[in-house]
């Protein structure tokens, strides 16, 4: 019967004892590691990087010892001011055991250090201090996409380019500013659910004609147009936050933060369950797996 498990033995009229199989721990687990994705940028600013996205099957994992897992924070979003040039946080790193993933990449803004995009798990939408400031790149490779690239005409328009997402990169701004990039989809908690999408890039426009990028789906948050902010992240999906449009000296508010990650293991429901766990995560058994997945850092030991 599937799920149902005997320990112990059997005790026969003839007084012998046929003892019955008690589950033992996994051998090798599913993992999905998904860090925090970044903040947008300032002014016109590229959108946050998504957190970066590993997930595999088969990772060995060994019994009696507690197993790090640490959930990456969302990025801060662009400081207040367009002279502000200090640079906003990058996406915190998600770990499971020997799997990091790395913070998303934060968004170009206007004028000094970063004017381009950030690397990072996805890559920073570049900023608008003048045309072509470029996106930030995945890195370390294969863990998600490359920012866009920010336009400006120097006078009348600011335009961000969207940050890059798990399984797109984000777009380069045009007629408007820069999508987010797509992120990607797993059922490893046993529904689908998109992550680490990008943040849109944001628009700073005198004429008013031209919109902020759209977020990328994954929980990335739409760039800001105009007075309007961008939009953050969501959080335990690694989306990255929207760049400003204006910054607030000039009438508008701040970018959107980056969402925070999240780490989700799996394995099949004929082993034992965790002898410990720490952190909180939900613990979920269905469709023939044993589910854990946190939203804040913990450990596990089997």
């Amino acid at each position: 019967m599937s799920g149902f498990t005997i320990t112990g033995s059997m005790t026969f009229s003839g007084g012998f004892d046929i003892p019955f199989p008690v589950a033992g721990p996994p051998s090798t687990v599913e993992y999905l590691v998904v860090a925090g994705g970044a903040g947008g940028g300032w002014f016109g600013g590229g959108g946050g990087g998504a957190g970066g996205y590993r997930t595999a099957s088969g990772f060995a994992v060994a019994s009696g010892s507690a197993i790090t897992v640490t959930v990456g924070a969302g990025g801060t979003a662009a400081p207040g001011s367009h002279y502000d040039q200090t640079q906003y946080t990058q996406g915190d790193s998600s770990v499971f055991s020997s799997i990091t993933s790395a913070g998303g990449g934060s968004g170009g803004g206007y004028g000094g250090t970063y004017s381009a995009g950030q690397s990072g798990g996805s890559g920073g939408g570049g900023g608008t201090q003048s045309s072509g400031y470029s996106g930030g790149t995945a890195s370390p490779s294969g863990q998600g996409n490359a920012g866009g690239t920010g336009i400006t005409d120097n006078s009348s328009y600011r335009q961000g380019g969207g940050g890059g997402g798990a399984s797109v990169a984000g777009q380069t701004a045009a007629a408007n500013a820069g999508a987010g990039g797509a992120g990607t989809t797993s059922s490893i908690s046993g529904s689908s659910v998109t992550y680490a999408g990008g943040g849109g890039g944001g628009t700073a426009d005198n004429n008013n004609t031209k919109v902020g990028g759209a977020g990328g789906t994954g929980g990335g948050g739409g760039g800001g147009t105009g007075n309007t902010g961008g939009v953050n992240g969501t959080t335990n999906t690694g989306g990255g936050g929207g760049g400003q449009g204006n910054p607030p000296d000039l009438g508008g508010v701040s970018g959107g933060t980056g969402g925070s990650g999240v780490v989700i293991i799996r394995y099949a429901d004929t082993s034992a369950a965790a002898t410990a766990t720490t952190g909180s995560p939900t613990i979920t058994v269905a469709g023939g797996y044993r589910v854990y997945q946190w939203t804040s850092s913990g450990s596990i030991t089997f």
